[in-house]
């Protein structure tokens, strides 16, 4: 018996991880590609999602094959070496077996020139969720324009787009709202993996970064994270599971107002969006009314243990995703948004009365212009406005891409 359920065990644990890609990481010295490093000084720029597919982490990998090269310093990014400081605050890592540790999201975003004293290469291998407005992919871009500067190397050790490499959704980045939340005009939803994204930035925006990308094997552009067999590492304190990355491309921008909760607070992060004032089956009978492919909506209850609306009962609904390949995050996250205004009119006018011009001001940031809040403000039912903004774009940008896209 005691075998039987071993066996069953060791079965069960193999169908919870099986990797089907190879990472970047996985690839690099198994490949021979650790030639570039070699009599180098390097720096690792790594958080608590640098590990191979084995769960091995990036940094133990380099330090057991720093033969003819040597690791001097690493930089992180927002949320901290390990993963646990929340989103916008300020990091301040500290030294890690005696090898410096920089933050690339306290003082400075930018690593300084007295940050790249002693760095010749700098290797990137940090798990993205495939929105514009997540800041690892933006770290990455402010680190290839200094590295210019400095003539340094960089490397970066690619991963799959969590969401997939197929959907494209979202309005295109106007130049007046770029910033460290949307540093290159791209969809929010650009089905991009990190290295198609560094040499598509390295390029349309003539860096001239010295970027070589150590690209993964077995990936395909239709696989979502929960396909590709690896283990999902949160993120970030909101980025829970595998499936995270859509529905907070689906609500993320929504909660910059705190008009609802959108779950953060809650034990479904991102995945619900509610309020004391909703009634739940009228909400989602108009939302489902609207048949928006790949998606169904249905009437939720919950209680937010912190953030919007702590401690009250809220009604909403929870996304149900029934189609990943024909779900739309950016048509969902409009839609939500204009059915409050086109519903519950006081309650979103009276909201956006009470917000501040910084709120107002990251809201245009992580949508990349300013037209998705006008049309929030000063149109009555304004979903299909926002949803088929620049969609026309969108189809210029996809034949754009297509030369720098590796699988």
């Amino acid at each position: 018996m005691k075998k039987y359920i071993l066996t069953l065990f060791f079965a069960l644990s193999y169908l919870v991880a099986n990797p089907k890609v190879d990472l970047g990481i996985d690839l690099f010295f198994k490949e021979n590609k650790q030639s570039i490093l070699e009599n180098k000084k390097v720096a690792l720029l790594i958080n608590h999602t640098s590990v191979n597919k084995d769960l091995k982490p990036t940094l133990a990998i380099f330090q057991e094959n720093a033969k003819n090269f040597t690791i001097t310093k690493i930089f992180s990014p927002e949320h901290g070496l390990n993963g646990t400081d929340y989103a916008g605050i300020k990091t301040n890592d500290s030294k890690k077996k005696d090898i410096e540790v920089v933050s690339l999201h306290g003082e400075h975003k930018r690593p300084t020139a007295e940050m790249l004293k002693n760095v010749d290469v700098i290797v990137y291998d940090i798990q993205e969720i495939g929105c514009r407005s997540y800041t690892y992919a933006s770290t990455l871009y402010y680190v290839m324009e200094e590295a210019v500067k400095k003539n340094i190397k960089v490397i970066v050790l690619d991963r799959p787009n969590p969401i997939n490499g197929v959907l494209l959704d979202g309005p295109m980045l106007d130049a007046k709202y770029r910033s460290f939340l949307g540093y290159i005009n791209v969809p929010y939803c650009h089905g991009m993996t990190i290295g198609e994204l560094a040499s598509f930035f390295n390029a349309e925006y003539q860096v001239g970064c010295d970027l070589t990308i150590i690209s993964m094997k077995g990936w395909k552009r239709e696989m979502s994270y929960t396909d590709t067999g690896l283990s999902w590492i949160p993120t970030s304190p909101n980025m829970p599971e595998a499936d995270t990355p859509y529905f907070c491309a689906s609500t993320g921008i929504l909660g910059e107002l705190e008009i609802v909760s959108i779950g953060i607070g809650y034990t479904l992060p991102f995945k619900i969006v509610g309020a004391p004032w909703i009634d739940a089956e009228k909400f989602t009978f108009n939302l489902n009314k609207q048949k928006l492919p790949g998606v169904k909506f249905i009437p939720y209850y919950f209680k937010p243990f912190y953030g919007a609306y702590r401690n009250q009962n809220c009604q909403g609904v929870k996304i149900v995703i029934t189609d990943k390949i024909k779900y739309r995050p950016l048509a969902v996250q409009y839609l939500l948004i204009g059915m409050l205004k086109s519903l519950y009119p006081s309650k979103v006018k009276e909201k956006l009365k009470t917000q501040t011009d910084a709120k107002v001001r990251t809201f245009c940031l992580v949508n990349g212009n300013r037209e998705i809040y006008n049309f929030l403000k000063d149109e009555d039912f304004p979903a299909w406005k926002m949803i088929q903004f620049q969609e026309e774009k969108v189809k210029e940008f996809k034949e754009k891409r297509k030369k720098y896209l590796l699988y």
